[in-house]
């Protein structure tokens, strides 16, 4: 198949390439063109459902409603000059089609009105409220924000459209420097191993159309799903990495294929016999990992599988036409712009005694000296992950110096009460009207007993006023007090009855109340999370149910979306992929031992992943992980580390087929494979490590992740691990049971 492959393309090389080029046209068009790209958002959660009943309490939307924050030194926000600076600088925004409505201070109901100035900070707060979906609201910031500049006030938009328009001008700038980066540290190494210019840039270049096709396509689909923005930044750390992994196993057999004396048809044909195969098995492990995103429907996960699938599966295509096609077009040209270096070239033909091959005979020579210690130091620096927290994305993963990150932290300050861990209690009854007084008595109970939970700070209701300072002395009498908001819920004096409504137009629905309790700490703090698990152990009100949201609340759900999913996607993904190394090794054990291996680079990288980002060393602030960060990590580690071990362990076997000698074939199959494993996963380690630079906490988490996997993977374990335990193992390596020997599978061969 691979060998026909490699003739059609050798004598269709120029109608490949114009194939070639039009896709990249396409590709372009439809990046020019954008699409929808969400925050990142994980339906049917508890947490959301609350948060779309506050809405229709209180008729604005949390998503497409924003606060625009006020400064000036020196003036009162319930002055004149001050209100009247507001207003001018508002002014646009009332006049503007994509606005809703907008909010100040003497505009709102007096209980939200005195929250909205803070007379000893100089400040106040607008509430503006945009017209449609999120969506709408998103591709609306910018120029609503232009709309209001300011030289004498200092002045910032606090919000979620505020958040996304920032987050996605942050992970565009990181993108652009991650590839800047990356690109010229790839093409350097390539330079390194092959000598020549030419030969080092088409590995990148056939790479970077991978991404480019990939990030179109997800581009394309985000018109008919939910496609995350954090989805373009993985298909480009993803895409990279394997594109030119795949084109530098290609492009390395076909010079050796050159240099054994074929002709250039020949040496192709040749190559894509051989390397064809690799790269192809190469994608399918990948994607069967990317595959266990697919276990997270209904969340972002799932695109991220979606895309990461698709920029892989480009990346195998275009190193199995584009690649050939520009191969076959160069010629003896795949020399040209040769560089000498004082190093020999990477090559994976072996000459018996290489480095490599001194290596494993050392290792295997002492395997429990070697194996002991360095499953030791991969375990310890795993272990961190045991202390392992998570919580969800928001303005926080934004660095400092971010227009949205500097608001909410002059919010923080100013109004602490609005930053503050809110628990949304929220009671749906079956009927009209939501009180009566059965259902008020319940609601009051309710109201007390959220009140007395540790984390609590207070809760704010139609049921909850303020008492005079006078009283605050004197315990209240439950049984009065709920006596008395019956009362005055139902049959209020004519004094009272309109700061009762406007309690229930804040607060009451048709067949909803809204209870807002304040908790202490952040929303991932395990204080805030207890009091939250608390309100929702009792879900009964009267003939209702209890629903809760906020930000702990959306922590806890999420969190609990992914850690339930988690197992089934790693199930699947270990059980696939074991099954297809036994078909093709022919071997029980080596698919366990892989297995494993992998389990302890990819552990390795998480215990490391905590300490740096969650203990807080070498960054400058520790916050836990994202939920989705392990879940990420693993199903993509888990196909490339494969990927290097199936490279490795198909030539030892092709060895052992030969000689029936273990401790030969683990020799002759590091030395072998050792060398171009060694320049791939240099390769990958530059690509992943760019993306550290990131100034997005989960993006910079990632990269950092799967550069110290490689890293572990590439050294420690296929160095010492893989051929300790081989050399432990001896023939058994090789033991299968007589149904797997029935035919035999055509294996990828002396590929490195």
């Amino acid at each position: 198949m691979f060998e026909a492959l490699g003739r059609f393309i050798y004598r269709r090389r120029w109608a490949t390439l114009v194939t070639s080029a039009m896709l990249l046209v396409l590709a372009l068009v439809s990046i020019l063109r954008g699409g929808p790209l969400t925050s990142g958002n994980i339906d049917g959660l508890e947490s959301d459902a609350a948060s779309k009943a506050v809405e229709s309490i209180t008729g604005r939307a949390s998503a497409t409603t924003m606060l625009v924050y006020f400064h000036r030194d020196g003036l009162d926000p319930r002055g004149a000059e001050f209100r009247n600076g507001m207003l001018q600088l508002l002014e646009p925004l009332r006049k503007d089609p994509s606005i809703a409505s907008v909010t100040m201070p003497d505009e709102a109901p007096p209980p939200v009105a005195v929250r909205m100035v803070a007379p000893k900070k100089s400040s106040a707060y607008a509430i503006v409220s945009f017209k449609g979906e999120f969506q709408d609201a998103r591709a609306a910031y910018a120029r609503v924000r232009a709309l209001i500049p300011s030289t004498s006030y200092s002045v910032y938009c606090i919000g979620q459209a505020p958040y996304m328009h920032d987050l996605d001008e942050t992970l565009a700038h990181d993108l652009l420097l991650a590839e800047l980066v990356s690109l010229p540290l790839a093409l350097a190494i390539l330079v390194f191993v092959f000598r020549t210019a030419v030969a080092a840039t088409l590995p990148v270049a056939v790479g970077a159309l991978a991404v480019v096709g990939g990030i179109a396509i997800v581009m394309a689909l985000s018109h008919v799903m939910e496609i995350a923005q954090y989805t373009i930044n993985i298909c480009s750390l993803i895409g990279l990495g394997v594109a030119i992994d795949y084109s530098l196993f290609t492009v390395s057999r076909y010079r050796e294929e050159l240099a054994a004396g074929r002709s250039f048809e020949d040496a192709l044909v040749h190559t894509m016999d051989r390397s064809g195969r690799v790269v192809a098995f190469s994608g399918v492990a990948v994607a069967t990992g990317l595959a266990g995103l697919f276990f997270f429907h209904g969340s972002y996960l799932f695109a991220m599988g979606v895309g990461g699938s698709i920029v892989v599966a480009l990346g195998v295509v275009f190193a199995l036409t584009l690649l050939p096609a520009l191969l076959a077009v160069l010629g003896p040209r795949i020399h040209a712009g040769r560089v000498p270096m004082p190093f020999p070239a990477v090559s994976s033909a072996g000459s018996g005694g290489g480095a490599w091959h001194r290596i494993a005979g050392w290792v295997m020579r002492r395997p429990f000296l070697v194996l002991v210690p360095t499953l030791a130091l991969l375990l310890g620096i795993g272990s961190p992950f045991l202390h392992l927290k998570m919580t969800a994305a928001d303005v926080r993963v934004l660095p400092e110096g971010v227009q949205a990150r500097n608001g909410y932290e002059r919010l923080k300050e100013d109004f602490p009460d609005e930053v503050a861990t809110h628990a949304d209690v929220i009671v749906q009854f079956p009927t009209a009207p939501a009180l009566d007084e059965k259902r008020i008595r319940a609601l009051f109970d309710l109201s007390r007993r959220i009140r007395k939970l540790p984390g609590v700070v207070k809760v704010e209701s139609i049921l909850d006023r303020e008492r005079p300072e006078e009283d605050e002395s004197e315990p209240e009498d439950p049984e009065q007090a709920k006596e008395d908001a019956i009362a005055l819920l139902l049959h209020p004096s004519e004094l009272a009855a309109p700061m009762v409504e406007i309690g229930k137009k804040l607060s009451v629905g048709e067949k909803t109340v809204l209870l807002r309790a304040t908790l202490s700490g952040p929303p991932e703090g395990e204080t805030a999370r207890g009091a939250v698990r608390a309100i929702r152990a009792q879900r009964g009100v009267a003939d209702g149910t209890l629903l809760v949201g906020g930000g702990s609340a959306y922590d806890i759900d999420a969190t609990h979306f992914l850690v339930s999913r988690a197992p089934m996607a790693a199930a699947f993904v270990v059980a696939v992929t074991f099954l297809v190394l036994l078909v093709l090794l022919e071997s029980v054990l080596l698919p366990l031992k892989a297995v494993l291996m992998n389990a302890v680079s990819i552990a390795g990288s998480f215990g490391a992943l905590v300490w740096i980002f969650q203990d807080g060393h070498i960054v400058s602030q520790g916050r836990p992980l994202e939920p989705a960060l392990p879940v990420l990590l693993f199903c993509t580690l888990f196909g490339l580390s494969m990927d290097y071990e199936v490279l490795m362990l198909s030539r030892m076997k092709e060895a052992w087929e030969e000689t029936k000698d273990n401790t030969r074939s683990v020799a002759e199959g590091l030395e072998k494979t050792a060398g171009l494993i060694t320049s791939a996963a240099a390769i990958m380690i530059a690509v992943f490590a760019a993306f550290a630079l990131a100034r997005v906490v989960l993006i910079r988490a990632v990269g950092v992740g799967m550069a110290l996997a490689i890293a572990l993977d590439a050294t420690l374990v296929r160095v010492l691990v893989v051929p300790a335990t081989m050399r432990l193992l001896g023939d058994l390596n090789w033991w299968a049971p007589s149904f797997l020997k029935w035919r035999k599978p055509k294996l990828p061969r002396d590929d490195k």
